[in-house]
């Protein structure tokens, strides 16, 4: 069976993961895109949103956990906010995620909300399926579906933190940037990483980022 990771997931210096007044405008927030600039310019990234003629990007060590932050996933898990901007029940089936037709995760990506919604079969392999009855179920269904490949806790914010504080989640990959948001979805508030059992196993630093890898230790939650 394959681990329960977070990848990719940016982080400011002061801890902010997005910023604030998400909107159709500022999908990750205002001033949320400071904390990827470790990103947008990787081979990975371009080639998720090739355009003809458009640059190759950068190699090296960012690309690198770029690449790994989207390889090696049977199943990805969002919440609701990580889906899109609407609130509350679904006003029509208009809706179908930021990323057009073709949608980046390639496999079955389970949304968390409270709101039911038939599943969505979207072009490239994803097929969006909304789960309404908690994060565990999303879990045992991404687990399922995701075979012996890795689930993906995709984000956002909140989301990871449930999987944090149950300790669901075998490995985590913070790329910390340089960068201080001051305001939005902060990460690390009231979350004890240390005393779920959580250590850092590794660390390698860039001009646009700090990649920290965090794993689960094999010890029980200390009190």
């Amino acid at each position: 069976m394959g681990k329960v990771r977070v990848a990719g997931f940016g982080v400011s210096l002061d801890g902010f993961s997005a910023g604030t007044d998400q909107s159709l405008e500022f999908p990750l927030g205002k001033r949320g895109p400071e904390i990827f600039q470790w990103f947008f310019p990787t081979k990975t990234f371009r080639a998720m949103h090739a355009e003809p003629g458009g640059p190759e990007g950068t190699d090296g060590v960012d690309n690198k956990y770029a690449f790994r932050s989207m390889d090696g996933f049977g199943a990805f898990i969002l919440g609701r906010n990580m889906f899109g901007p609407i609130r509350g029940e679904w006003p029509d089936d208009q809706w179908k995620g930021w990323w057009g037709d073709n949608p980046p995760y390639h496999a079955p990506t389970f949304v968390l909300t409270h709101y039911p919604r038939d599943p969505i079969v979207m072009e490239g392999g994803t097929t969006f399926y909304f789960v309404t009855d908690g994060i565990k179920s999303a879990l045992e269904q991404a687990k399922a579906a995701a075979g012996t490949l890795d689930v993906k806790i995709g984000g956002g914010v909140s989301t990871v933190r449930q999987y944090l504080e149950e300790r669901l989640v075998d490995e985590m990959h913070l790329a910390v940037s340089p960068v201080l948001l001051g305001r939005g979805e902060n990460l690390f508030t009231g979350l004890d990483l240390r005393a779920l059992g959580y250590a850092v196993a590794s660390k390698e630093a860039t001009e646009n980022a700090t990649h920290v890898m965090v794993t689960k230790q094999q010890k029980q939650r200390l009190r």
